[in-house]
């Protein structure tokens, strides 16, 4: 807010709207250190606005050191203006620290859909086994919507990140024929776009930006949460990287609880109560809204600080995680061929048609569940016990369907699509637009 007030009084002092002592003078007292910040927020509460205390502590401050440029504070601006124009500031910051974030967990994950490219796993759905995919497929379909979400908030950002001047009703009248190039001054200054108008109750660009933060959180939940279920107990794919202190219970000394996953969970839990509470602010009244600006005010600050931890989290997990290949291999075992059903379906319904392949397969999946066998055992005596009629089914290419590493082959060829994809539509340099 400091920062606003100083570019205001410079920038009006250009212009020859206020004396240049006047503006110099503000200028230096616009250091926090000066300020009791601590009484500025307890005003804060009466006044309706952290502006107001603040202007007036800058106010009695230059008054000290100059009655006359004491006069020049605030000129032309009002409350809204700085505090959005503050809240776009550290917006910014925040979001320079979570760029930095996302090119660590896009980097490591790029790397472990690289090494596990071919690692078979299981696929999932409903919750219940399906078939084997590739831990590095898993790995670049984690990636693919973050990296989209770094993209969009680096197309966004130099679209929302504005400066905010209007004064009083958003006409900058005060101002009066210099108001448009005290904006560009300040825009320059402190290397915020510069809208045409003030966007008082216009919040469409800043929640577009908002929406996307949102589903990135979104995005890293998605993550955390398969991180979560792979490393339960007794699935043991991956765990969370050990460290002292981490992740231990204050009951069990034996636990290893998933704390990166679980930040980045309860920040995707809330965005969306905070996106909709956001949203619900935007019918504002006229040229300023009462009650829906400052629950977004609120809102947006939550929103911001928990996607940073969702995202510094995701990025510390990712970089310690523990993969076991090995684990993945007994958890597809122990299905007992029953992952391979479909596969081994469509080879036998080559020969025989589609319904009585899958008759025959329903069959004698049924027979290995009552008596706990193998899928492929119970397939290989169904077509013994009447060789004539299944002849011209194809036990090579049967066999090949109950191949671990040939289902996690055909999956690991998606990775290269991928990530080709991602450098193609969304590569990204390593510096941001912030």
């Amino acid at each position: 807010m400091l920062d606003f007030e100083a570019a205001l009084a410079r920038a009006s002092s250009e212009v020859a709207l206020i004396p240049r002592g006047a503006s110099e003078a503000i200028a230096a007292q616009c250091n926090v250190e000066l300020h009791d910040v601590d009484a500025i927020v307890a005003a804060s509460g009466n006044a309706g606005s952290l502006a107001i205390p603040l202007v007036k502590s800058l106010t009695e401050s230059v008054a000290k050191v100059s009655p006359e440029a004491a006069r020049y504070v605030h000129w032309g601006a009002t409350s809204q203006d700085v505090i959005d124009t503050a809240m776009v500031l550290c917006t910014r910051r925040l979001l320079v620290a979570i760029d930095f974030e996302l090119s660590s967990i896009r980097s490591t994950l790029a790397r472990l859909a690289g090494v596990h490219q071919n690692t078979p796993v299981l696929a999932r759905t409903l919750m219940q086994a399906a078939q084997v995919t590739s831990f590095g497929l898993k790995c670049a379909q984690w990636l693919a919507p973050i990296a989209r979400s770094q993209w969009a908030l680096r197309e966004l950002a130099p679209h929302a990140l504005c400066l905010q001047l209007g004064g009083a009703v958003g006409t900058r009248a005060t101002l009066g024929e210099r108001g448009a190039e005290v904006a560009r001054k300040m825009a320059t200054e402190l290397k915020l776009a510069n809208p045409a108008t003030a966007w008082h109750t216009g919040r469409d660009r800043w929640l577009r930006l908002g929406s996307e933060l949102a589903i990135l959180s979104g995005s890293l939940g998605k993550v955390a949460r398969d991180l979560s279920l792979m490393g339960q107990s007794e699935i043991a794919e991956v765990a969370e990287g050990a460290a002292s202190g981490r992740g231990g219970s204050s009951a069990m000394p034996h636990k290893r609880n998933p704390v990166g996953a679980m930040i980045v969970l309860a920040a995707a839990l809330r965005a969306p109560h905070r996106m909709a509470a956001l949203l619900s602010a935007m019918p504002q009244e006229h040229e300023r809204g009462l009650g829906n600006w400052q629950a977004e005010l609120a809102e947006w600050a939550g929103l911001c600080t928990s996607v940073l931890s969702a995202c510094t989290a995701m990025a510390n997990t990712l970089n310690s995680l523990q993969c076991f290949p090995e684990r993945m291999l007994r958890n597809v075992a122990e299905q007992r061929g029953m992952v391979f059903a479909e596969a081994a379906a469509v080879v036998i319904a080559r020969a025989l048609g589609k319904s009585q392949s899958h008759a025959l397969v329903e069959t004698a999946a049924a027979r290995a569940h009552a008596e706990g066998g193998q899928l492929q055992s119970a397939l290989i005596d169904a077509l013994d016990a009447d060789p004539k009629r299944f002849a011209a089914v194809d036990r090579a290419a049967l066999d090949s369907a109950f191949s671990m590493a040939e289902a996690a082959r055909f999956a690991g060829t998606h990775v290269d699509a991928v990530l080709q994809e991602l450098n193609t539509e969304y590569g990204l340099k390593n510096s941001h637009a912030f």
